[in-house]
Parts: structure tokens; C-alpha cells; sequence
């Protein structure tokens, strides 16, 4: 059997932690960094941080495109040069003004650098392999998701200071993009792979038009971690009390996400997909709605407060054990959740897609990641957060019903590869 783990595998892998790291350190503190720093209200944070995915969303195509018509190596080092140079316009932007034009053009290098790096991944991997190491490659960025913000948060409790975080992220890029630097490509993926299939320009070149469904489903599961990730700390800290929480619940669903890894590791090797897509999206439902369950019950004050003093402490334990059981299964589910979707989207594209293929996929989170930031800001502003992350469950919901009764089947119909299933 062909070796998995080469170097060039494991440097793409690192570079991307260190991309996505850099990038999520700062995520769930920046709407205390808008509210308290500029005084910036719950709708026109959302308006802020959503100008970042929008930005990406209409990279991604392009990039896709660039991707697979370019050597990708050239196109690769520009974009993380660029993605790490933006980190320090966080620390020159003196105004929200300022502040939200260099994050809105963050999106850009962000966008391109993701869809380059996952293409590359996908050229050093043995093609017997390829299903196998994407699910890895997916982990790199999942545990930078999880590990991240907990990190984020612990030093900024420990510094106070939101310029060190964002020094941070800038250090944590730029040794990413030397970590590239050193990647080789063999002078046949250098350039656009295969010249088969179509050269003209069309949508299917900038759109993986052939797994358009795939895509909608990621729209729901985006839409449901962006409300988290974004607005989990300050919803910790204004209708939980919980100031020091937020770490340990994504520490724990760090742990969710290694865990998936021993689970659905066998399954991905067998090319078992839509089993890892089904059991990841259920999984990650029960999290979301534990979620919103458990501090719901709390807000019970009223209840809570004619509870005996010995009900009253087990009360408080159950809520703490459902809250974070939910990072834990949060973090299960969208282990195996995200890679069997790369995966499925890879499978239905040519092999002179590939990077259109991953553009698609992130396309579509990013559209789900950027309408819950908005919409979950908006419905804070007048509903409360409570209301936002209820939106959550039902978008979700709406997610894993969408793929037991058509993705699954759409996916099989188009599928190219005949060991995936």
C-alpha cells in the first residue's frame, strides 16, 4: 500500500492548522473586541464579521478557476502572503470604519489560500489514499477550530490584550506560508492537471455545478457553527454568566473532533461516506439542540430559585453536564461530518476539477458561515441570543432532513469514483 503520511502531505497539513489556527484565535473574541473597543452594537457586529465571508464567498469561485489553470504553488505562496500580511491591519485599523475594511478584505487571501491549499493536499496524496487523507486533511482545520479559540481566550484572559492576539495570529500565518514554501510539486500538478474536459469559461469552471446539492447542505451546517463560534462567548458571558466557560467548551469539542477520528478512520478507508455524512449530521443535531436546551432550562430563574438548596446545586450540575456534552458532540459530529462531504464533492467532480471541487464545498460553508454571523446578529439584536441559537437547531434540522431524502441519493447518482460510496 501506498505511504499516506509523506512529507509533503505533512507539511500541507501543518500549514493548513497554522492557517486556520491564525484564523480562528480571534474568532470568538472579536465581537467583545467590536463591543468593547468601539462600542459597536449586536447588529452592527454581525454586519462587520459577516463582511469577512462575503468577501471569500466571491474569492472562492475565482480562486477555484485560478487554481486549476495556474501552478499551483505560485498561486499558493501568494495567497497565504497575503491572507498573514492582513493580520497586521487589525492592529493599524484606529476606527470601526478602519477596523471593518481591512476584515472585510481579510475574506479575499482567506478565500483563495484555503481552496490553493486543500488542491495541493490533494496532489501529494497517492491516489489510493485520497479518500483517507482528505478526512485527515479536514482534521487539520477542525482541531484549529476547536484548539484556537480556546487558546484565544486563555491568553487574552491572561493579557487582557487584544493587539497580542492579533501579533499572534500574524506570527502563527507567516510560519504557515514558510511551511508551504517548502512543499514540492511534482512538475505535472505544477499546472492545471489533465487536459481533458472542457477549457472554455463557464460556470462549471468557477461553480462544481454537478454537486450543487452537496452544497446547499453545507450551507445549513455552515450557518450553524458560524452562530457559534461567533457569538458563544458573549452569549456565555451576557445570558450565562459564564466568563470563563467558553475555553473548555471548545477544548472539549477539540476532543470531539479527535475522537471522530479513531471512529470514522475505518469507514473513510472503506470509502464508506454517506455513512460518516449521515452519522456526523446526526450527531452534531443532538449537540446543537443540547445546547440551546440546557441554558434555556437555566434561564428558569423562577424555577430555579424554588428549588431546595441540594436540588438546586444538582440543577446546576445538569446544566453545566449538557452544556458541555454539547461542545463534545458538536465537535463528534462535524469530525466525521465535513471530510465525507469534501469528499463526496471530490468524487463527483473531474479530475481537472479538483480545485473547483474544494472552492465548492468551502463556497458553500462560507455562505452558511456568513448568513448565520448576519442573521444570528440581527436576531440577537431583536429576539435575544437565545432566539439566534434556537435558529441554529431549526436550520440544522432543516440540513439533515434535506440529505436523507435527496443529498444521499444525488450523490450516488453522480458519483465517479466506484470505491466511495
Amino acid at each position: 500500500m501506498e505511504r499516506l503520511w509523506n512529507r509533503n502531505y505533512c507539511k500541507v497539513m501543518a500549514a493548513n492548522f497554522t492557517l486556520f489556527f491564525a484564523f480562528y484565535v480571534l474568532t470568538p473574541l472579536l465581537p467583545l473586541y467590536l463591543s468593547e473597543h468601539f462600542g459597536a452594537t449586536k447588529d452592527v457586529i454581525g454586519l462587520v464579521l459577516s463582511g469577512y465571508t462575503i468577501t471569500a464567498l466571491l474569492v472562492r469561485p475565482f480562486s477555484g478557476y485560478v487554481v486549476d489553470t495556474f501552478p499551483r504553488k505560485t498561486v499558493l505562496m501568494i495567497a497565504f502572503g497575503a491572507f498573514a500580511i492582513f493580520f497586521a491591519g487589525y492592529l493599524a485599523a484606529s476606527t470601526l470604519l478602519l477596523f471593518t475594511i481591512v476584515r472585510t478584505l481579510h475574506g479575499g487571501p482567506f478565500g483563495a489560500v484555503t481552496t490553493a491549499n486543500a488542491t495541493v493536499a490533494i496532489d501529494v496524496l497517492p491516489s489510493s489514499r485520497r479518500t483517507e487523507g482528505i478526512g485527515y486533511y479536514g482534521l487539520s482545520n477542525n482541531l484549529a477550530m476547536a484548539t484556537a479559540p480556546t487558546i484565544g481566550i486563555w491568553l487574552y484572559q491572561l493579557t487582557n490584550s487584544f493587539d497580542f492576539l492579533f501579533w499572534l495570529a500574524l506570527i502563527v500565518a507567516c510560519a504557515g506560508w514558510i511551511i508551504d514554501s517548502t512543499v514540492k510539486l511534482k512538475p505535472k500538478t505544477a499546472a492545471a492537471p489533465g487536459s481533458a474536459g472542457p477549457s472554455r469559461l463557464s460556470l462549471d469552471r468557477f461553480f462544481l455545478t454537478r454537486g450543487w446539492l452537496l452544497g446547499v447542505n453545507m450551507i445549513a451546517f455552515g450557518f450553524s457553527f458560524g452562530v457559534l463560534s461567533n457569538y458563544l462567548a458573549i452569549y456565555g458571558k451576557e445570558v450565562m454568566g459564564i466568563t470563563g466557560g467558553t475555553g473548555t467548551y471548545f477544548m472539549l469539542c477539540s476532543v470531539g473532533l479527535i475522537l471522530s477520528r479513531l471512529q470514522g478512520g475505518k469507514a473513510l478507508r472503506a470509502g464508506r461516506v454517506t455513512h460518516n455524512a449521515a452519522e456526523g449530521m446526526v450527531i452534531s443535531l443532538i449537540g446543537y439542540t443540547l445546547f440551546i436546551l440546557m441554558p434555556t432550562l437555566a434561564q428558569l430563574s423562577i424555577v430555579r430559585s424554588a428549588l431546595p438548596l441540594g436540588l438546586s446545586e444538582n440543577y446546576q450540575l445538569s446544566i453545566a453536564i449538557g452544556y458541555y456534552g454539547s461542545a463534545l458532540l458538536i465537535g463528534l459530529g462535524n469530525g466525521h461530518m465535513w471530510p465525507a462531504f469534501q469528499n463526496m464533492t471530490i468524487n463527483v467532480a473531474r479530475n481537472n476539477q479538483r480545485g473547483t471541487a474544494n472552492s465548492t464545498i468551502l463556497i458553500s460553508w462560507d455562505i452558511g458561515m456568513g448568513l448565520g454571523i448576519l442573521i444570528g446578529g440581527i436576531v440577537a439584536e431583536l429576539l435575544g441570543y437565545n432566539a439566534a441559537f434556537w435558529t441554529v437547531v431549526l436550520i440544522n434540522s432543516i440540513g439533515v432532513a434535506t440529505y436523507f431524502l435527496a443529498t444521499r441519493a444525488f450523490f450516488l447518482r453522480r458519483n465517479l469514483n466506484p470505491t466511495v460510496h
